[in-house]
């Protein structure tokens, strides 16, 4: 059954205790009582970071906006009845590197969650971050805190800034240990031997060895990732004109050079090239960001959302990295070019990594998971309208429902001859396993 969520805006729960003659009366506001507008804005300047800021490329990317989700989350379980953690349940977060609330100050979350939200996401750039950038996060941290601030009296507030910041902290410093920590000064992880095989992949630009070829040694949130959301084999490599490889090659050779507009359209829509927009991961989230204003989201559904999506894009790069460096296989853009037409062209650029499975799918059909889980009844029927690229000068697209979205950007990397159609399927089922684990092995708070 779908989670029920509640949209108040502001309706304290009061706890009324006998003292003596007296009646003291503590105030307990929740996070289901505050507005979730500002964890919009947080994700929304966290792509435009991304897209600036040099050496956020994809997997760097899922990274960063992996710690800010929990991060979020964490920040506000304290307050919030029913609420588990995730210490406990994420690997290598256990309860005790958490900072301890105080349960005698009643917290403002709207500023618990600002601050957390401020510093996790410099942690997650650090000394990367642009004078710009840093300034520009610093502007959205005081506009919030000062609109909040003064509903409190100083104590409450400065306790309330300071727990959030504690979460930071506490979920930065569980971030070290993870493989990734400052993977944008050298996302290629240089020093590396570019293995040699039939089949191999092969430079198809000017990157002579693939990005983060070491990413999948990095601890996943969620061990069950790693452990169940594994590939089959892709079809054997042969050059052989009779072989199921030849011809799934051939598929994308034709597909592009009959490519309607439409699937052009299509290609250029869901690309997400690093520094051009804000990676594939940044685009999801921009989709999870549209669908909470739409739903007009307190602060803890926002919570939930932003944390189960932020752990299923995390872990779905790590494993579909793990599958490209096991596989290491060529781009159908080499393949082509050295057994079908010399002359061929891609209607997109090819990344600097292999083939097998398609990060696009992976991580497309992981988020069509949770959006499923977050906004329907299970049955994924969810009519709407992806206008979270017209920022970067695109139109908009329509969907029935997020399975349709998901597939719709697979089957992009095959009408841009990015990808083998096998790439995009199997993608797409990793996605899913990864997404169905996130909602269903994780504890999650039953109302919101």
């Amino acid at each position: 059954m779908k989670p029920v969520y509640i949209r108040l805006i502001w309706l304290p729960l009061i706890l009324v205790t006998s003292c003596g003659p007296e009646t003291v009366t503590v105030t307990r506001p929740r996070p289901v009582n505050y507005d979730g507008e500002l964890t919009r804005e947080w994700f929304t300047l966290m792509c435009t970071l991304v897209k600036e800021t040099p050496g956020f490329y994809p997997p760097q990317a899922a990274r960063a906006f992996g710690y800010t989700g929990v991060t979020l989350y964490e920040s506000l379980v304290p307050g919030w009845p029913g609420a588990p953690t995730l210490a406990g349940q994420l690997e290598g977060l256990s309860p005790d590197m958490l900072p301890q609330a105080d349960t005698t100050q009643p917290y403002h979350w709207g500023l618990v969650a600002n601050a957390a939200l401020a510093d996790i996401t410099r942690y997650m750039f650090e000394e990367q971050l642009s004078e710009e950038g840093s300034l520009t996060v610093n502007d959205l941290e005081a506009k919030w805190a000062e609109s909040q601030w003064f509903t409190v009296d100083a104590e409450q507030a400065q306790a309330s800034v300071d727990f959030g910041k504690a979460v930071a902290r506490a979920i930065y410093q569980y971030s070290l240990t993870d493989g990734g920590h400052k993977s944008y000064q050298n996302p290629f992880q240089l020093p590396y031997t570019v293995p040699a095989h039939a089949g191999a992949w092969v430079p198809t630009g000017s990157a002579l060895t693939p990005l983060a070829p070491r990413w999948a040694e990095n601890r996943p949130f969620l061990a069950a990732n790693a452990t169940y959301a594994v590939p089959p084999d892709h079809p054997a490599f042969s050059t052989d004109t009779a072989s199921v490889f030849y011809k799934e090659a051939l598929r994308v050779y034709h597909t592009v050079k009959q490519a309607s507009i439409e699937q052009k359209e299509i290609a250029w829509f869901w690309a997400d090239d690093p520094f051009n927009t804000c990676t594939p991961t940044g685009h999801t989230f921009n989709i999870m960001t549209q669908l909470l204003e739409e739903h007009d989201a307190n602060l803890a559904m926002s919570a939930v959302a932003y944390a189960k999506l932020a752990i299923a894009e995390n872990d779905a790069f790590i494993c579909c990295w793990k599958a490209k460096y096991d596989y290491f296989l060529i781009r159908p853009v080499s393949y082509i070019k050295a057994y079908i037409d010399p002359s061929f062209k891609t209607l997109i650029g090819t990344p600097p990594f292999p083939a097998y499975t398609s990060g696009h799918a992976t991580e497309a059909a992981a988020g069509s998971r949770i959006f499923t889980a977050m906004f329907t009844d299970g049955d994924g029927y969810y009519p709407f309208t992806d206008r979270t690229q017209i920022r970067f000068g695109f139109s908009v697209r329509n969907y029935t429902n997020f399975n349709q979205m998901a597939e719709e950007c697979a089957n992009s990397r095959l009408y841009g001859g990015i990808h083998y159609d096998f790439d995009n399927t199997n993608g797409l089922k990793m996605g899913r396993a990864i997404g169905d684990n996130v909602n269903s092995l994780i504890d999650w708070p039953a109302t919101y």
